[in-house]
Protein backbone atom coordinates (compact mmCIF):
# COMPACT_ATOMS: atom_id res chain seq x y z
CA UNK A 1 0.00 0.00 0.00
CA UNK A 2 2.82 2.38 0.89
CA UNK A 3 4.64 1.68 -2.38
CA UNK A 4 1.39 2.33 -4.25
CA UNK A 5 0.88 5.68 -2.53
CA UNK A 6 4.42 6.73 -3.34
CA UNK A 7 3.86 5.78 -6.98
CA UNK A 8 0.75 7.97 -7.03
CA UNK A 9 2.56 10.88 -5.35
CA UNK A 10 5.51 10.95 -7.68
CA UNK A 11 3.60 9.84 -10.79
CA UNK A 12 6.18 7.22 -11.66
CA UNK A 13 4.96 4.63 -14.13
CA UNK A 14 6.23 1.05 -14.18
CA UNK A 15 8.74 0.27 -16.87
CA UNK A 16 7.10 -0.88 -20.05
CA UNK A 17 8.09 -4.11 -21.70
CA UNK A 18 10.40 -3.30 -24.60
CA UNK A 19 10.62 -6.77 -25.98
CA UNK A 20 8.02 -9.22 -27.27
CA UNK A 21 10.35 -12.19 -27.37
CA UNK A 22 11.59 -14.26 -24.45
CA UNK A 23 15.24 -13.78 -23.42
CA UNK A 24 17.61 -16.60 -24.28
CA UNK A 25 18.26 -17.40 -20.60
CA UNK A 26 14.55 -17.89 -19.72
CA UNK A 27 13.90 -21.18 -17.89
CA UNK A 28 10.19 -21.33 -18.81
CA UNK A 29 8.83 -19.64 -21.92
CA UNK A 30 5.26 -19.46 -23.14
CA UNK A 31 4.92 -16.84 -25.85
CA UNK A 32 5.86 -13.55 -24.24
CA UNK A 33 5.40 -14.85 -20.69
CA UNK A 34 8.80 -15.86 -19.33
CA UNK A 35 10.32 -17.01 -16.07
CA UNK A 36 13.93 -15.87 -15.72
CA UNK A 37 16.49 -17.46 -13.43
CA UNK A 38 16.91 -15.50 -10.21
CA UNK A 39 20.03 -13.33 -10.13
CA UNK A 40 21.49 -13.59 -6.63
CA UNK A 41 24.83 -11.97 -7.50
CA UNK A 42 24.16 -8.63 -5.84
CA UNK A 43 22.38 -10.16 -2.87
CA UNK A 44 25.15 -12.67 -2.10
CA UNK A 45 27.92 -10.16 -2.72
CA UNK A 46 26.16 -7.59 -0.55
CA UNK A 47 25.81 -9.99 2.41
CA UNK A 48 29.43 -11.18 2.24
CA UNK A 49 30.96 -7.76 1.77
CA UNK A 50 28.74 -6.05 4.32
CA UNK A 51 29.85 -8.62 6.91
CA UNK A 52 33.52 -8.10 6.08
CA UNK A 53 33.18 -4.31 5.99
CA UNK A 54 31.30 -4.27 9.31
CA UNK A 55 34.09 -6.22 11.01
CA UNK A 56 36.77 -4.00 9.45
CA UNK A 57 34.85 -0.88 10.43
CA UNK A 58 34.59 -2.05 14.04
CA UNK A 59 38.37 -2.63 14.12
CA UNK A 60 39.01 0.80 12.60
CA UNK A 61 36.76 2.53 15.15
CA UNK A 62 38.52 0.57 17.91
CA UNK A 63 41.85 1.95 16.69
CA UNK A 64 40.40 5.49 16.43
CA UNK A 65 39.29 5.15 20.05
CA UNK A 66 42.92 4.50 20.95
CA UNK A 67 43.60 8.16 20.13
CA UNK A 68 40.86 9.46 22.41
CA UNK A 69 41.68 10.61 25.94
CA UNK A 70 38.84 10.03 28.36
CA UNK A 71 39.27 13.35 30.20
CA UNK A 72 39.27 15.41 27.00
CA UNK A 73 36.36 13.42 25.56
CA UNK A 74 34.35 13.97 28.74
CA UNK A 75 35.33 17.65 28.61
CA UNK A 76 33.58 17.97 25.22
CA UNK A 77 30.47 16.37 26.71
CA UNK A 78 30.44 18.69 29.73
CA UNK A 79 31.24 21.82 27.66
CA UNK A 80 29.61 20.93 24.35
CA UNK A 81 30.27 24.15 22.42
CA UNK A 82 32.10 22.29 19.63
CA UNK A 83 29.38 19.61 19.57
CA UNK A 84 26.70 22.31 19.40
CA UNK A 85 28.42 23.97 16.42
CA UNK A 86 28.63 20.57 14.74
CA UNK A 87 24.92 20.02 15.49
CA UNK A 88 24.03 23.30 13.75
CA UNK A 89 26.11 22.27 10.75
CA UNK A 90 24.78 18.71 10.60
CA UNK A 91 21.07 19.35 11.02
CA UNK A 92 20.95 23.02 10.04
CA UNK A 93 23.31 23.65 7.14
CA UNK A 94 23.09 20.28 5.36
CA UNK A 95 19.27 19.92 5.09
CA UNK A 96 18.95 23.59 4.07
CA UNK A 97 21.70 23.19 1.45
CA UNK A 98 19.97 20.09 0.04
CA UNK A 99 16.67 21.99 -0.12
CA UNK A 100 18.22 24.97 -1.93
CA UNK A 101 20.09 22.76 -4.40
CA UNK A 102 16.89 20.85 -5.22
CA UNK A 103 15.08 24.13 -5.90
CA UNK A 104 17.94 25.63 -7.89
CA UNK A 105 18.26 22.64 -10.25
CA UNK A 106 14.49 22.00 -10.42
CA UNK A 107 14.85 18.22 -10.11
CA UNK A 108 11.98 15.75 -10.07
CA UNK A 109 10.09 15.49 -6.76
CA UNK A 110 11.41 12.00 -6.04
CA UNK A 111 14.98 13.16 -6.76
CA UNK A 112 14.54 16.18 -4.49
CA UNK A 113 13.45 13.83 -1.71
CA UNK A 114 16.58 11.66 -1.97
CA UNK A 115 18.79 14.79 -1.89
CA UNK A 116 16.99 15.89 1.30
CA UNK A 117 17.32 12.44 2.85
CA UNK A 118 21.07 12.63 2.27
CA UNK A 119 21.20 16.09 3.84
CA UNK A 120 19.31 14.91 6.92
CA UNK A 121 21.53 11.88 7.58
CA UNK A 122 24.01 11.97 10.51
CA UNK A 123 27.77 12.10 10.04
CA UNK A 124 29.62 9.05 8.75
CA UNK A 125 32.44 7.18 10.50
CA UNK A 126 34.82 7.83 7.59
CA UNK A 127 35.16 11.39 8.89
CA UNK A 128 36.93 10.06 11.99
CA UNK A 129 39.66 8.46 9.87
CA UNK A 130 40.19 11.57 7.72
CA UNK A 131 40.14 13.78 10.84
CA UNK A 132 43.03 11.75 12.21
CA UNK A 133 45.07 12.24 9.04
CA UNK A 134 44.54 16.03 9.05
CA UNK A 135 45.51 16.33 12.73
CA UNK A 136 41.96 17.11 13.79
CA UNK A 137 40.56 16.94 17.30
CA UNK A 138 39.78 13.22 17.57
CA UNK A 139 37.91 13.65 20.86
CA UNK A 140 35.60 16.17 19.18
CA UNK A 141 35.30 14.04 16.04
CA UNK A 142 34.22 10.91 17.92
CA UNK A 143 31.83 12.83 20.18
CA UNK A 144 30.27 14.64 17.18
CA UNK A 145 29.72 11.40 15.26
CA UNK A 146 28.21 9.74 18.32
CA UNK A 147 25.92 12.65 19.16
CA UNK A 148 24.77 13.21 15.56
CA UNK A 149 23.89 9.51 15.20
CA UNK A 150 21.98 9.58 18.49
CA UNK A 151 20.20 12.85 17.72
CA UNK A 152 19.30 11.59 14.23
CA UNK A 153 16.55 9.53 15.87
CA UNK A 154 14.59 12.74 16.36
CA UNK A 155 16.20 15.28 14.02
CA UNK A 156 15.81 13.26 10.79
CA UNK A 157 12.00 13.03 11.05
CA UNK A 158 11.82 16.72 12.02
CA UNK A 159 14.02 17.92 9.14
CA UNK A 160 12.24 15.72 6.61
CA UNK A 161 8.88 17.00 7.86
CA UNK A 162 10.03 20.61 7.39
CA UNK A 163 11.77 20.34 4.02
CA UNK A 164 9.84 17.67 2.07
CA UNK A 165 6.40 19.32 2.27
CA UNK A 166 6.80 20.71 -1.26
CA UNK A 167 7.25 17.26 -2.78
CA UNK A 168 5.76 14.55 -0.57
CA UNK A 169 4.40 13.61 2.82
CA UNK A 170 7.24 12.92 5.26
CA UNK A 171 5.25 10.04 6.76
CA UNK A 172 5.70 8.10 3.51
CA UNK A 173 9.47 7.91 4.09
CA UNK A 174 10.53 4.90 6.14
CA UNK A 175 13.27 5.67 8.66
CA UNK A 176 15.18 2.51 9.70
CA UNK A 177 15.61 3.24 13.40
CA UNK A 178 17.13 -0.21 13.86
CA UNK A 179 19.89 0.67 11.36
CA UNK A 180 20.53 3.96 13.15
CA UNK A 181 20.68 2.10 16.46
CA UNK A 182 23.08 -0.48 15.04
CA UNK A 183 25.29 2.30 13.66
CA UNK A 184 25.37 3.86 17.10
CA UNK A 185 26.27 0.55 18.78
CA UNK A 186 28.90 -0.21 16.11
CA UNK A 187 30.45 3.18 16.86
CA UNK A 188 30.21 3.38 20.65
CA UNK A 189 31.30 -0.15 21.61
CA UNK A 190 34.61 -0.32 19.63
CA UNK A 191 35.50 3.27 20.53
CA UNK A 192 34.88 2.55 24.21
CA UNK A 193 37.27 -0.39 24.08
CA UNK A 194 39.81 1.83 22.31
CA UNK A 195 39.55 4.51 25.00
CA UNK A 196 40.06 1.87 27.67
CA UNK A 197 43.16 0.50 25.91
CA UNK A 198 44.57 4.02 25.54
CA UNK A 199 43.99 4.63 29.25
CA UNK A 200 45.58 1.35 30.38
CA UNK A 201 48.31 0.75 27.76
CA UNK A 202 49.11 4.04 25.97
CA UNK A 203 52.16 2.63 24.16
CA UNK A 204 50.24 -0.28 22.66
CA UNK A 205 47.43 2.12 21.79
CA UNK A 206 49.79 4.16 19.58
CA UNK A 207 50.76 1.05 17.62
CA UNK A 208 47.11 0.03 17.21
CA UNK A 209 46.28 3.57 16.09
CA UNK A 210 48.89 3.60 13.33
CA UNK A 211 47.75 0.23 11.98
CA UNK A 212 44.08 1.18 12.24
CA UNK A 213 44.53 4.49 10.43
CA UNK A 214 46.10 2.69 7.46
CA UNK A 215 43.36 0.04 7.46
CA UNK A 216 40.78 2.82 7.70
CA UNK A 217 42.16 4.57 4.61
CA UNK A 218 42.01 1.26 2.70
CA UNK A 219 38.47 0.65 3.98
CA UNK A 220 37.20 4.00 2.70
CA UNK A 221 38.47 3.26 -0.82
CA UNK A 222 37.15 -0.32 -0.61
CA UNK A 223 33.64 0.87 0.27
CA UNK A 224 33.62 3.15 -2.78
CA UNK A 225 34.75 0.27 -5.05
CA UNK A 226 32.21 -2.14 -3.56
CA UNK A 227 29.46 0.41 -4.10
CA UNK A 228 30.42 0.67 -7.76
CA UNK A 229 30.22 -3.12 -8.12
CA UNK A 230 26.91 -3.56 -6.31
CA UNK A 231 25.17 -0.74 -8.15
CA UNK A 232 26.79 -1.28 -11.54
CA UNK A 233 23.40 -1.41 -13.24
CA UNK A 234 22.13 1.93 -11.93
CA UNK A 235 24.61 4.41 -13.39
CA UNK A 236 22.18 5.90 -15.92
CA UNK A 237 20.94 8.86 -13.89
CA UNK A 238 20.00 12.49 -14.43
CA UNK A 239 23.00 14.84 -15.01
CA UNK A 240 21.41 17.22 -12.49
CA UNK A 241 21.94 14.65 -9.72
CA UNK A 242 25.58 14.29 -10.75
CA UNK A 243 26.03 18.06 -10.42
CA UNK A 244 24.21 18.17 -7.07
CA UNK A 245 26.25 15.17 -5.86
CA UNK A 246 29.40 17.17 -6.67
CA UNK A 247 28.36 20.49 -5.15
CA UNK A 248 26.64 19.15 -2.03
CA UNK A 249 29.65 17.65 -0.15
CA UNK A 250 31.91 20.56 -1.19
CA UNK A 251 29.36 23.02 0.22
CA UNK A 252 29.17 20.97 3.43
CA UNK A 253 32.94 21.06 3.93
CA UNK A 254 33.23 24.81 3.23
CA UNK A 255 30.19 25.97 5.21
CA UNK A 256 31.08 23.72 8.16
CA UNK A 257 34.61 25.16 8.29
CA UNK A 258 33.47 28.80 8.08
CA UNK A 259 30.75 28.39 10.71
CA UNK A 260 33.22 26.72 13.07
CA UNK A 261 35.68 29.56 12.52
CA UNK A 262 32.96 32.17 13.14
CA UNK A 263 32.15 30.34 16.38
CA UNK A 264 35.75 30.87 17.52
CA UNK A 265 36.94 27.25 17.36
CA UNK A 266 40.64 26.48 16.89
CA UNK A 267 41.97 25.54 13.44
CA UNK A 268 42.19 21.82 14.16
CA UNK A 269 38.60 21.83 15.45
CA UNK A 270 37.49 23.79 12.37
CA UNK A 271 38.93 21.02 10.19
CA UNK A 272 37.15 18.46 12.35
CA UNK A 273 33.76 20.18 12.13
CA UNK A 274 34.22 20.64 8.37
CA UNK A 275 34.78 16.91 7.82
CA UNK A 276 31.95 15.92 10.16
CA UNK A 277 29.60 18.22 8.23
CA UNK A 278 30.50 17.18 4.68
CA UNK A 279 30.89 13.43 5.25
CA UNK A 280 27.42 11.90 5.57
CA UNK A 281 26.29 8.38 6.45
CA UNK A 282 25.58 7.35 2.84
CA UNK A 283 24.90 3.72 3.80
CA UNK A 284 21.98 4.90 5.95
CA UNK A 285 20.65 7.00 3.07
CA UNK A 286 20.75 3.96 0.75
CA UNK A 287 18.85 1.90 3.32
CA UNK A 288 16.13 4.54 3.66
CA UNK A 289 15.50 4.87 -0.09
CA UNK A 290 15.40 1.08 -0.55
CA UNK A 291 12.77 0.78 2.18
CA UNK A 292 10.68 3.73 0.97
CA UNK A 293 10.47 3.45 -2.82
CA UNK A 294 9.42 0.99 -5.52
CA UNK A 295 11.90 -0.47 -8.06
CA UNK A 296 10.57 1.87 -10.75
CA UNK A 297 11.21 4.88 -8.52
CA UNK A 298 14.64 3.66 -7.45
CA UNK A 299 15.84 3.79 -11.04
CA UNK A 300 15.48 7.57 -10.94
CA UNK A 301 17.52 8.19 -7.80
CA UNK A 302 19.06 5.07 -6.23
CA UNK A 303 22.61 5.89 -7.33
CA UNK A 304 22.65 9.36 -5.75
CA UNK A 305 23.99 8.14 -2.35
CA UNK A 306 26.89 6.48 -4.17
CA UNK A 307 27.56 9.62 -6.22
CA UNK A 308 27.64 11.67 -3.02
CA UNK A 309 29.92 9.08 -1.40
CA UNK A 310 32.42 9.25 -4.27
CA UNK A 311 32.64 13.03 -4.30
CA UNK A 312 32.72 13.40 -0.52
CA UNK A 313 35.70 11.03 -0.55
CA UNK A 314 37.35 12.86 -3.45
CA UNK A 315 37.07 16.26 -1.76
CA UNK A 316 38.22 14.78 1.55
CA UNK A 317 41.36 13.46 -0.16
CA UNK A 318 41.94 16.91 -1.71
CA UNK A 319 41.63 18.48 1.75
CA UNK A 320 44.03 15.88 3.14
CA UNK A 321 46.57 16.43 0.35
CA UNK A 322 46.36 20.22 0.70
CA UNK A 323 46.82 20.04 4.46
CA UNK A 324 49.81 17.70 4.18
CA UNK A 325 51.50 20.02 1.66
CA UNK A 326 50.79 23.02 3.89
CA UNK A 327 52.14 21.26 6.98
CA UNK A 328 55.29 20.14 5.21
CA UNK A 329 55.89 23.67 3.89
CA UNK A 330 55.21 25.20 7.30
CA UNK A 331 57.58 22.80 9.10
CA UNK A 332 60.25 23.39 6.47
CA UNK A 333 59.87 27.17 6.72
CA UNK A 334 59.93 27.02 10.52
CA UNK A 335 63.09 24.90 10.45
CA UNK A 336 64.79 27.33 8.05
CA UNK A 337 63.90 30.28 10.30
CA UNK A 338 65.30 28.50 13.36
CA UNK A 339 68.53 27.66 11.52
CA UNK A 340 68.88 31.28 10.36
CA UNK A 341 68.34 32.59 13.89
CA UNK A 342 70.88 30.11 15.28
CA UNK A 343 73.40 31.16 12.60
CA UNK A 344 72.87 34.85 13.35
CA UNK A 345 73.23 34.23 17.09
CA UNK A 346 76.47 32.32 16.45
CA UNK A 347 77.91 35.13 14.30
CA UNK A 348 76.87 37.72 16.85
CA UNK A 349 78.65 35.79 19.63
CA UNK A 350 81.89 35.41 17.62
CA UNK A 351 81.88 39.09 16.63
CA UNK A 352 81.33 40.15 20.21
CA UNK A 353 84.21 37.95 21.35
CA UNK A 354 86.60 39.38 18.76
CA UNK A 355 85.72 42.98 19.51
CA UNK A 356 85.88 42.66 23.27
CA UNK A 357 88.71 40.13 23.45
CA UNK A 358 86.48 37.61 25.08
CA UNK A 359 86.95 33.87 25.31
CA UNK A 360 86.71 31.94 22.03
CA UNK A 361 86.16 28.14 22.26
CA UNK A 362 88.91 25.88 20.87
CA UNK A 363 86.64 24.40 18.20
CA UNK A 364 86.08 27.91 16.72
CA UNK A 365 89.82 28.58 16.34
Amino acid sequence: MQAYLLSQQFNVRPLAENSTACPANATICNGTSCVLPEDNFNETLSVVLSTVLTIMLALVMFSMGCNVELERFWGHIKRPWGIFVGFLCQFGIMPLTGFLLSLAFDVLPIQAVVVLIMGCCPGGTASNVIAYWVDGDMDLSISMTTCSTLLAMGMMPLCLFIYTKMWTNASSIVLPYNSIGLSLVALVVPVSFGIYVNHKWPRKAKIILKVGSIVGAILIVLIAVVGGILYRGSWIISPKLWIIGTIFPAAGYCLGFFLARLAGLSWNRCRTVSLETGMQNTQLCSTIVQLSFTPAQLELMFTFPLIYSIFQLLFALIILGGYRIYRRHRVKTKTDIEKTEQSEDSKSTSSHANVNGGFVPNEDK
